[in-house]
């Protein structure tokens, strides 16, 4: 398991029905990795280094058919693309010691967002 970023409490507790987030560290398995790397190895080695920085500020959460999870947005790469990253969050009703937790990441273009802001609710717009 790595540390890869923290996220803002207040921002991030609109993925979560629970209203709330125990913790600010966000990690990742090495079988995230190992998913991570089979289907998107592209993207693993050009973004890695944008993802504390997505997780710290990004520009839009969307929401996601699985409870306590969202889909973090940002612009990156000289705004030419856009890396998002499944995030889980860990909330009070998860067992003691878990952590907040990146399920997937991929980069995707702009028609792609669009499409995800049209047809998916938006949880968070960074101002």
């Amino acid at each position: 398991m790595y540390r890869v970023g923290k996220i803002d409490k207040e921002i991030y507790k609109c993925i979560t029905t629970d209203r709330d987030v125990v913790t600010e560290e966000v990690v990742i398995t090495d079988k995230q990795i190992k998913h991570i790397k089979e289907r998107h190895l592209y993207d693993y080695k050009k973004v890695m280094p944008y993802i504390s920085e997505t997780l710290e500020e990004p520009d839009y959460i969307i929401s996601n058919k699985h409870k306590d999870t969202g889909l973090v947005i940002k612009s990156i790469m000289n705004k030419k693309k856009y890396l998002l990253i499944v995030l889980k969050i860990c909330s009070s009703k998860k067992r003691t010691g878990y952590k907040n937790s990146i399920i997937s990441f991929w980069t995707i273009n702009e028609r792609r967002l669009q499409n995800y802001l049209k047809n998916r609710e938006i949880l968070y717009k960074r101002e």
